[in-house]
């Protein structure tokens, strides 16, 4: 087979002996001097014969990037373009009106911050504020976890706190923790509609909590939201202090270069700015319309090739450095939600997708690793790798240097599983800023949109999400009818569920019963819970 220019020669993965895996290393290795970036796909199962065939597909693959950020429906079950590239590069949007209006607010945010960081922006008693409660969901809530993790410096900025899920025990316990902070805390509702049920929870019983510590929620809200919605209605006619735009062509994933990730490390003292460059920088570079020079083109190859196009393999993610611990759950969703598709873009039943799991090394070395070196093979590795390591000061010097140890590890795990027949993928960074983090959020939002094409689904709907949202509905409107029927009448699981309707309902009524015996004292149960047909539920 002829080759083009565009790939190189390079020696087989499966047989290459040490001198041949550095001319493979060579040959694969993509370098980015103003970012101090590399990205290592030497290790994955790329030959040139598959990057020739493949380079047809990415000429497709690439197009359609190239459409997407001109601003095409790229989501056509909602009808709606997909603009985070544009959050970055806002010259880039398709409509004047939206370069404004981007540039406007990430004035704004600014503005705010600064005054909220400086004392100039205070509760309604005049105190500075001390702390955030950030309340949002999915994307909403792991991209700000990820900035404040990875980004935030000791000391520096307001201190942050989460509630990314309705847990009444972990809500309960962040509010106990912040205690009489809560009168000069922030609290920040992400919610594109307002109704989203967990967010909205979150906000109604934080909401409950500041005001009984006598703190005044109005002058301590902020809103993140779509213009317009539930919560833009509600923020305004409650006089919230800010309000800041979510916009519809903003996906939840992909949301965090958007107020959803660019306020809270403002609030934290990062420097947002080069977190937006970082992610502009490996934009364009992700840009290039040839495989081996495009390093999101060289992952998606890899990825396919690993998986077999059908995603066969797992990819386990092993950042080496503790404040990058939430990436891999990030990339979760990122990754899961865009790719994990039942139909391809024919209608056709595909059932794609790359599961993602990972911690961080060398911790995950004394965990499975082990697995990985010697059990199943149905993943492969992603790497991370930072080069610069904390100034010597901060550290003893006494004995081993810990940062030279951390890379002899990870360098002696990518060595073993090579040595095992396992794929790797190595990200190298000179060092972790808001700007690498930044290159390396865009890495992975370009690489999980080029996949997408290479096997045809919509990497930007996400249509299990909303079935799960309306499975979630029905239970709920089913536990009020169940909740309003419950009087003095003892009643059996199955006539509940023919009382309000809902014979074929049984098994799901039978859950509603559990739960509300468990916490409502006054609901009284006879029978024999291992036996559910003998229960009985009355009011007492």
């Amino acid at each position: 087979m002829s080759l083009t220019p565009q790939i190189p020669s390079f020696p087989s993965l499966e047989t290459a002996n040490r001198q041949q895996l550095w001319e493979r290393f060579c040959a694969l290795l993509w370098h980015d001097e103003a970012l101090g970036f590399w990205l290592d796909a030497s290790r994955m199962a790329l030959s040139p014969e598959v990057l020739t065939g493949l380079q047809p597909h990415f000429a497709h693959a690439f197009a359609a990037m190239a459409a997407l950020e001109k601003g095409s429906i790229a989501n056509p079950d909602e009808q709606r373009q997909v603009g985070h590239y544009w959050l970055r590069t806002p010259q880039l949007a398709p409509d004047p009106a939206i370069t404004k209006e981007l540039q406007q607010q990430h004035q704004a945010m600014a503005t705010f911050a600064h005054g909220v960081l400086e004392g100039s922006i205070t509760t309604s008693a005049g105190l500075p504020f001390t702390d955030v409660v950030w309340i949002g969901i999915g994307g909403s809530g792991l991209g700000p976890l990820l900035v404040i993790h990875a980004l935030q410096q000791t000391g520096v900025g307001l201190r942050f706190h989460f509630i990314d899920n309705v847990d009444p025990e972990g809500m309960g316990r962040t509010c106990g923790e912040l205690g009489e902070r809560l009168k000069t805390t922030l609290v920040i509702v992400v919610s594109k509609s307002g109704s989203t049920p967990e967010p909205h929870i979150g906000m109604v019983q934080t909401h409950r909590c500041l005001e009984q510590m006598g703190g005044q929620w109005p002058a301590q809200a902020v809103a993140i939201t779509v213009p317009g919605s539930k919560l833009d209605q509600q923020a305004t006619s409650e006089g919230w202090l800010q309000r800041f735009a979510l916009h519809d062509w903003v996906g939840g994933r992909t949301s965090i270069t958007s107020a959803v990730g660019l306020l809270p490390g403002l609030l934290a003292g990062v420097p947002m700015e080069d977190f937006l460059a970082g992610a502009a920088a490996m934009d364009t570079a992700t840009r290039q319309p040839t495989l081996c020079d495009n390093p999101a083109a060289l992952m998606a190859a890899s990825w396919f090739v690993a998986g077999s196009g059908r995603g066969a393999r797992d990819m386990v993610v092993l950042p080496y450095r503790d404040r990058l611990e939430v990436f891999s759950r990030y990339l979760q969703q990122l990754v899961m939600e865009s790719l994990g598709k039942r139909c391809d873009r024919d209608g056709r039943v595909v059932h794609q997708g790359i599961a993602v799991y990972g911690n961080k090394g060398s911790t995950d070395q004394h965990a499975y690793v082990q697995q990985l070196r010697d059990g199943i093979d149905n993943f492969f590795v992603t790497f991370i790798e930072i080069l610069k390591d904390p100034p010597a000061s901060s550290l003893t010097g006494e004995g081993d240097s810990p940062g030279d140890v951390l890379d002899g590890l990870l360098q002696g795990t990518r060595s073993a599983l090579t040595e095992g027949g396992r794929q790797t993928v190595t990200i190298t960074m000179e060092r972790l800023g808001p700007r690498e983090l930044g290159a390396l959020v865009a890495l992975f939002e370009r690489t999980v949109g080029l996949y997408g094409e290479l096997v045809n689904v919509n990497a930007y709907h996400q249509p299990g999400v909303e079935a799960g949202k309306k499975a979630a509905a029905a239970v709920l409107s089913l536990q009020k009818q169940v909740a309003a029927l419950l009087d003095a009448t003892p009643r059996t699981v199955v006539e509940i569920a023919q009382a309000i309707g809902a014979p074929e309902q049984v098994e799901r009524v039978f859950w509603i019963l559990r739960h509300m015996a468990a916490n409502q004292p006054d609901l009284q149960v006879d029978g024999l819970w291992g036996s559910p047909r003998t229960l009985r539920f009355f009011k007492g």
